[in-house]
């Protein structure tokens, strides 16, 4: 019967070695454009109908 094959090692990575594009993860958002549209609908929201809020 033959034996288990034997794997070596996982060296850790270099994190100076790293490509900077895997550098760009992390949490999701609303870009600047979107929240600068954001804005301006509830400011005509708010001067279309000033009493409501």
């Amino acid at each position: 019967m033959k034996r288990a094959k034997q794997r070596a090692r996982l060296k850790p990575r270099n994190p100076i070695a790293r490509s900077p594009l895997l550098g760009k993860g992390g949490p999701h958002g609303k870009s600047t454009a979107a929240k600068r549209r954001q804005a301006q609908v509830e400011l005509l929201k708010l001067a279309r109908d000033p009493e409501h809020e």
